[in-house]
């Protein structure tokens, strides 16, 4: 995480705050809008060229709705997405964002579990914190009933997503 120098004014240390809290709920808005199907909301949070890089690479807002809107066509019946260990590289409107992700979820009707690592760059379009690229790779995939471990996938798009696939 980049820290200002002591020399920055106070103006500009609490800008970086906002920033920084922006960014934050960003991820927030991202999970609950995902996790609840809200794809106008979610699509409002990248920007016109976004991508969606992870099971799959949708490219712009039209691509990356039917992608989101169609993981229950593929089996991903119901997801919820914890996003923690936030970190942000601000420079100046860009950011570089890296957090872990811990998703439990239902495919094919049977529970799973999924973690991985979210590395994102948002940009600040108009005063307002959007992302150019959401980007996740997992570390595993799969039913809960199999347990977990580093590069266990039970679904093929997970591992092709994967860092070591």
């Amino acid at each position: 995480m980049t820290h200002p120098s002591p020399d920055v004014s106070l103006a500009d240390r609490i800008a970086r705050l906002e920033d920084l809290e922006a960014i934050r709920t960003l991820d927030a808005q991202y999970c609950r809008h995902l996790d609840d199907g809200n794809w106008d909301a979610l699509m409002a949070l990248f920007t016109d060229d976004g991508e969606f890089d992870g099971l799959s690479h949708p490219k712009g807002k039209d691509e990356m709705r039917a992608f989101f809107a169609g993981l229950a066509d593929g089996g991903l019946t119901a997801f919820w997405h914890f996003i923690t260990n936030l970190e942000i590289d601000l420079d100046g409107d860009r950011a570089t964002v890296r957090s872990f992700l811990w998703q439990p979820c239902v495919t094919d009707g049977k529970t799973a579990i999924a973690a991985g690592r979210y590395t994102d760059e948002a940009v600040k379009v108009d005063g307002r914190w959007l992302y150019r690229v959401k980007q996740v790779r997992f570390h595993f995939f799969g039913p809960l009933e199999a347990g977990w471990d580093e590069n266990l996938f039970a679904l093929e798009t997970a591992r092709r997503a994967a860092v070591n696939a």
